[in-house]
């Protein structure tokens, strides 16, 4: 009986006496566990980032908006557009009338272009922010402070800068104190944000931050506000959320009948969409790794049965010497096996490579688990088992006398 390191030997010695017979053989498995490795590691890499970044959001917080924030659908995008606009009044009447809200805070944004004295940057997000959002949001300064009540109400030109925003206008000082024109007004920057980077290649950095009272003197106050709204637990979330939703639909004056002419957005809608999105995603390349599995699986059957035509006398006089049928039948499966697990060690130390690649010179985020890299040895097994048992078994019933015979 051969050992199943001398079959492993045996293995070795066949794919390196014949180099390109070898290479086509392993080809649709290395393919299949290698897209397989890949695409595992990016959707772990993408699902812990994703779960970092919606951390972001803060603590038990949710938004409402007139837009829904995750379109479901085109039909949903326009039936949006004929929402009533999130407006001042509704935020001061949830923010009084909601006893289960911590905090309550308000935001709109636009864009436009922002300069120093000598730089200029156009396409900046203009954010504005409510005082009391500072109790919500999880953005830290990296310099200065954040504006105050007072500045609201009073409609000071004061500003944060994004990390990306100061470092492009102010890049041989510092960024406090200096001033800012905001479409055409000036400000006085009383901070900088920390860095935020980017999600997958967008980047978050470009911003300015006003007091909410500022952006609505110098824009109007017809931009519809989106609020966010504070919990004071996580298991406090749900009935906050339901709270809010009842005071918004009876503050907008709908009939119980009517549809939300609103959008409540928590981390979990996010979560659910990128859960939908990577489902979907990885099975696409679970199919590809499927097909190339199914087409390396065949050829390796084919040069398995090769091989046996081949090596006919060896088995003859194998068995002439006392090799039993399930001595020949486990030699070739072990040898089948071997074949595979070289292919599949290939394969997964080519999709790590491709991922850790990606990872680097692209913003798609890796994560490289020792489970994924169990996963592609497994599915080698699996198809050394399923594939070489055939060609084991015909080379295991072959008569000995006519192997013998053979030339």
């Amino acid at each position: 009986m051969v050992s199943p390191a001398e079959a492993f030997r045996l293995a070795l010695s066949s794919l390196a006496a014949h180099k390109l017979r070898s290479v086509l053989t392993l080809l649709g498995l290395i393919i299949a566990v290698s897209s397989l490795i890949l695409v595992m590691t990016l959707v772990q890499g993408a699902n812990v980032y994703v779960q970092d970044k919606l951390a972001n959001l803060g603590t038990h917080v949710f938004e409402v908006s007139k837009m829904p924030r995750v379109p479901t659908g085109f039909e949903e995008y326009l039936r949006a557009l004929k929402n009533k606009d999130i407006t001042r009044d509704d935020w001061q009447g949830v923010a009084a009338d909601c006893r289960r809200c911590r905090a309550v805070g308000a935001a709109a944004q636009t864009s436009g272009r922002v300069r120093s004295a000598n730089r200029s940057l156009p396409d900046v997000q203009i954010q504005a922010e409510s005082a009391n959002m500072a109790l919500i949001t999880t953005l830290d300064l990296a310099a200065g402070r954040r504006f105050t009540e007072s500045e609201d109400q009073r409609a000071s030109h004061v500003v944060i800068l994004g990390h990306r925003v100061a470092g492009e206008l102010f890049p041989a000082v510092d960024p406090v104190d200096q001033t800012v024109r905001v479409t055409g007004d000036d400000f006085k920057v009383i901070g900088v944000a920390e860095e935020i980077g980017a999600i997958l290649g967008q980047e978050q950095d470009s911003f300015v931050i006003l007091p909410l009272g500022t952006f609505e003197k110098l824009f109007g106050s017809r931009h519809s506000l989106a609020l966010k709204i504070q919990a004071p637990s996580e298991s406090a979330l749900p009935a906050t959320l339901e709270e809010v939703h009842t005071l918004l639909r009876r503050r907008r004056g709908l009939r119980y009948d009517a549809p939300d002419d609103f959008f409540l957005t928590t981390a979990e809608t996010y979560l659910e969409l990128w859960e939908d999105i990577s489902a979907v995603f990885f099975l696409v390349f679970v199919l590809i790794s499927a097909v190339a599995s199914v087409v390396g699986g065949i050829v390796i059957t084919n040069i398995m049965l090769v091989s046996v035509t081949e090596r006919t006398k060896e088995i003859g006089i194998r068995r002439s010497v006392g090799a039993t049928r399930g001595d020949i039948l486990r030699h070739f499966l072990l040898e089948a096996l071997s074949q595979c697990l070289v292919g599949g060690g290939i394969g997964v130390a080519l999709g790590f490579g491709v991922a850790l690649a990606l990872a680097q010179f692209t913003p798609f985020p890796a994560a490289v688990k020792l489970w994924v890299a169990l996963g592609g040895l497994l599915l080698s097994v699996v198809i050394g088992v399923t594939f070489g048992l055939y060609p084991a078994v015909r080379a295991s019933r072959l008569d000995p006398a006519v192997a013998l015979r053979s030339e």
